[in-house]
């Protein structure tokens, strides 16, 4: 059980592996957009963006609908904003603390020109 488990999170990480998915997800923390709505948001190629939802859906991280000609993108499940919003600030954290240690080498550099 564990190990398939362990297997799941892999398979959406991989998903998440890519900036472009990540920055899917984001924008669609604020709510339901249609496909072009994404494209024109992201800057890039429909062909591209579709494919990147593509593994978002198979991996059933988005869900989507028609309406029309249109199809709109929504986050499966809210946690999965949450998780990003935990990465962000792991991000942040460890940035800040690289940048505190990188300030102290600095001023180290400057006592030892003196």
């Amino acid at each position: 059980m564990q190990d398939s488990l362990r297997r799941f999170k892999a398979d959406i990480f991989q998903a998440l592996s890519h900036p472009t998915r990540i920055a899917i997800i984001e924008l669609l923390e604020g709510g339901e957009l249609s496909a072009g709505e994404l494209i024109t948001k992201l800057g890039m190629e429909q062909a591209n963006v579709s494919q990147h939802l593509a593994v978002l859906r198979a991996k059933q991280l988005v869900v989507n609908r028609k309406a029309g000609n249109q199809v709109f993108y929504s986050v499966r499940d809210p946690i999965l904003i949450e998780v990003l919003a935990l990465m962000r600030s792991y991000f942040y954290k460890h940035l800040k603390e690289a940048m505190e240690l990188l300030g102290e080498m600095d001023h180290s550099a400057a006592e030892v020109g003196r």
